[in-house]
């Protein structure tokens, strides 16, 4: 609140402009957060985290900018009702430890927002004392959490806080970095890849709406138009206004869009990935040791996964243990064993004119269902599967192929084969909410199409 209020009390063009209602409230808000402090200074997350600096330094981003709008406007009557919070929450801050990787530089942008109004030297050395710890970007351009819809965006921006604060504009580097880094993770709707998250964000349907801030201020520095084309989307309903305040050199006209990287076929071997991209196709291949293989836009049509299952002493989701890289295309092999018997699972992933041809080969003992999964995102028609008398979403491609229509984009899958109907494999997930099944038994040889049509 006291964020939001501080844009309106301080911009000449809003009609609560110096209000004394506004005012009110505001000192209503800050008197509110002094009574729920801890004696250390702290604010609880009461969800989970209680007498928490790093919860206590999210607040404090707000609360500073508000209090920087008041120093700013020689408004000491504000800066005073704000005063009492910051300081004692600034000691927390100082004193206390952490919960998550991202929260260091949380914790060092509310810091350097505190340094700025009160030039506490204590902030400036616990400051110093994280940044010792060394920055944890990797060569790919990805935060060791990899969150590309949350915490790298929250990173990004404490660094740009810390640049500008303490006057470091080193500290802009790995910020971009991750934003070069984030050109080749958006589908063409403007969703972000986050099948790498190492954290909530995973698999989660998101824009990049969070990067607003580090989106605006490093194209307007840096005149960086593809900054700008990621930035355009987000920013009519991402902008805030007291930052705008706060940081008056983003109130300059972007610079001129300038086009994302189209077509490409990039690999990541850290975060273990192959990305594609080729106009409305855009498709994340997985690496090794994960269940899911393919997840793949063919405009709105959208793949939210491949996955294999097979049943064979207990196992589920075939996750291998490897990927090599072929001339064809990238080949993943996982090899089990029990009791003497031996099964392997190979699964050969290559291109085609309109999408991918899903080689599945298996080697070894025979006669072990094996399940392969299609997960569509709902939304769409599906024809041409027979649904399953057990899982209401679940459609069982017998032969021939399936077609699942988005608006004006269909994706083709097939051909089929159903040997079986049995879609719960132990030690996998249970079916998804709307998915084509192909089944067959080993040893199983069979190339399956996901193609636009």
């Amino acid at each position: 609140m006291l964020y939001d209020c501080a844009g309106g009390y301080y911009c000449p063009a809003s009609e609560w402009h110096q209000s004394g209602e506004v005012f009110e409230r505001m000192k209503l808000a800050a008197r509110f957060l002094e009574d729920v402090q801890s004696t250390d200074g702290n604010i609880d997350l009461m969800s989970t985290n209680f007498n928490s600096p790093p919860d206590t330094a999210f607040v404090v981003h707000k609360v500073a900018t508000a209090a920087r709008l008041a120093d700013v406007h020689n408004d000491k009557a504000m800066l005073d009702v704000l005063r009492s919070f910051l300081e004692r929450a600034g000691g927390g801050i100082t004193r206390g430890g952490i919960h998550t990787p991202n929260h260091r530089w949380v914790v060092c942008a509310a810091l350097a927002q505190l340094y700025e109004l009160f030039s506490h030297e204590s902030y400036l050395t616990r400051i110093d004392e994280w940044l010792a710890e060394g920055i944890d970007i990797d060569e790919e351009g990805q935060y060791i959490e990899r969150s590309t819809a949350i915490y790298n965006a929250a990173i990004n921006h404490a660094f740009i806080v810390m640049a500008v604060k303490l006057n470091r504009p080193e500290l802009l580097a790995p910020v971009r970095a991750n934003l070069d880094a984030m050109r080749y993770l958006i589908h063409p709707n403007g969703e972000v890849v986050t099948e790498i998250s190492r954290r909530q964000d995973v698999g989660q349907r998101r824009d990049m709406g969070n990067y607003w801030f580090a989106l605006r201020y490093m194209a307007n520095l840096d005149g960086n138009g593809q900054y700008a084309a990621m930035l355009a989307p987000i920013e009519p309903h991402r902008m805030e206004l007291s930052t705008l305040l706060e940081y008056p050199e983003m109130q300059a006209v972007s610079p001129a869009q300038t086009p994302l990287p189209d077509p490409f076929e990039r690999e990541y071997p850290l975060s273990e990935i192959i990305r594609i991209r080729q106009q409305r196709l855009s498709a994340t291949i997985m690496g090794a040791r994960k269940g899911n293989r393919l997840v793949s836009h063919f405009g709105e049509a959208v793949v939210e996964g491949v996955r294999v299952a097979v049943d064979f002493s207990r196992r589920g989701l075939f996750i291998p243990a490897e990927t090599e890289r072929r001339a064809d295309g990238w080949l993943f092999r996982q090899e089990l064993s029990s009791e003497g018997k031996t099964l392997t699972i190979e699964m050969l992933i290559r291109r085609t004119s309109g999408g991918f041809a899903l080689e599945l080969r298996s080697f070894g003992e025979a006669h072990v269902p094996v399940l392969v999964e299609v997960a569509l995102r709902s939304g769409g028609e599906l024809t041409g599967g027979v649904p399953s008398a057990d899982a209401g979403g679940a459609h069982f491609l017998r032969e021939g192929y399936a077609q699942y229509r988005v608006g004006d984009d269909v994706l083709r899958i097939g051909p089929g084969n159903a040997a079986h109907e049995q879609i719960l494999m132990p030690g996998a997930d249970g079916p998804a909410p709307l998915g084509v099944y192909v089944t067959g038994h080993t040893l199983f040889d069979h190339t399956l199409f996901l193609e636009m049509t």
